[in-house]
């Protein structure tokens, strides 16, 4: 009598994915940002929360004075890309070291154009 054949077990495993998004703090200017991202790299909010609407603000050690209407946490969307920032701590001192920016945009026109658009200071 042959012996059966046998087939190798397969086990599928669904692919695991990790997503990094970036995540900036402007110690206080956060709304600030959000507007300099719209009007130059057309960012769209897609969510947007204060302090004062954290739903469970005793687990997070209250609002601090002056900070209720200061952005907790948003979310905006630059092309296909996902940014996150919030005000932070809002110490009043913020202290950025610098940064960059990079774009990939379709072509040489649409490049032209959000450099066109991109605000005298941020140059």
């Amino acid at each position: 009598m042959p012996s059966p054949v046998r087939r190798p077990s397969v086990i599928a495993k669904e692919a695991t994915r990790c997503w990094y998004k970036t995540y900036l703090f402007f110690d206080g200017r956060c709304e600030e940002a959000i507007e300099f991202y719209r009007g130059a790299l057309d960012a769209e909010v897609t969510m947007l929360m204060r302090f004062k609407d954290n739903p469970e603000p005793e687990k997070t050690g209250g609002i601090k004075p002056g900070t209720a209407d200061r952005v907790m946490h948003a979310q905006m969307r630059i092309g296909d890309t996902v940014i996150l920032a919030s005000d932070g701590r809002c110490t009043g001192q913020p202290t950025f070291q610098g940064s960059a920016l990079a774009l990939t945009v379709a072509n040489e026109s649409e490049a032209e154009q959000r450099f066109a658009r991109w605000p005298t200071a941020g140059r």
